[in-house]
């Protein structure tokens, strides 16, 4: 994408603003071998910028996009069964990503993309405690003897977890709306865990990972994670 020659130089690091529109004054930048004018714009990836003959280099900047991943599509960059991908979603974002963990086929919601991969790692390592936050839908015979069996969980087929933070949000007789957080991501995790205590899952969705929200963000639609949230992931 064209920018300003000065903000590509002080983008890079080589001057202010100001001082590189006074390089550029003085001859000393150049663009695709021509020699520069105030006021020019250029297109660092594909324009040949110098200063003093020595080439502008941006440092290299990562993506951080968060997917709203509908049902039906597999958290996978291919698929050899030709299933829709969620990574087919984000084709369009300038750049190959990679999702941040896993959501089912039939789990729906916020699925993040980067191809920072330090920073991935560090969201999926369990010592950060990460809150994973979840609205489930669920059925069952005895929902209040069912949430009160996930609340005290703390073992999942002989393997330990951590107990979830389960809120009832709503319910009407057989069927509830409740809202489960978690930090691990174990594969089907919290379908396992609900169909361990006579639950029956009709929809999982996920709502947000620690400050990272879905907010209001279309099934199917991505977007560029706000600064803060890209902060929230560098640092972990």
């Amino acid at each position: 994408m064209k920018q300003r020659l000065q903000k590509l130089i002080s983008g890079a690091g080589i001057a202010s603003r100001r001082g590189a529109e006074q390089m550029i004054a003085a001859g000393r930048v150049t663009v695709n071998g021509e020699r520069a004018s105030v006021g020019m714009s250029a297109d660092p990836e594909t324009d040949d910028v110098r200063v003093d003959g020595a080439p502008v280099r941006l440092p290299a900047r990562h993506r951080y996009i968060v997917l709203n991943k509908p049902r039906g599509h597999v958290t996978t960059l291919s698929d050899d069964r030709g299933r829709p991908t969620a990574a087919q979603l984000v084709a369009d974002a300038g750049g190959r990503v990679y999702p941040v963990g896993r959501l089912d086929m039939d789990s729906e919601g916020l699925l993040i993309f980067t191809d920072d991969g330090q920073a991935a790692n560090a969201l999926m390592h369990p010592s950060h405690q990460v809150d994973k936050v979840y609205t489930v839908f669920v059925h069952g015979g005895d929902i209040p003897g069912g949430l009160a069996a996930l609340r005290t969980m703390d073992s999942l087929e002989g393997e330990p977890i951590a107990r979830p933070k389960v809120t009832l949000i709503e319910r009407q007789g057989d069927r509830a709306e409740i809202q489960m957080v978690i930090h691990e991501g174990k594969n089907r995790q919290i379908r396992r865990m609900c169909a361990a205590c006579g639950l029956r899952i009709e929809r999982l969705v996920r709502i947000a990972e620690g400050p990272v929200t879905l907010g209001d963000l279309p099934a199917g639609k991505w977007r560029y994670m706000t600064a803060d949230e890209v902060r929230f992931l560098q640092k972990s």
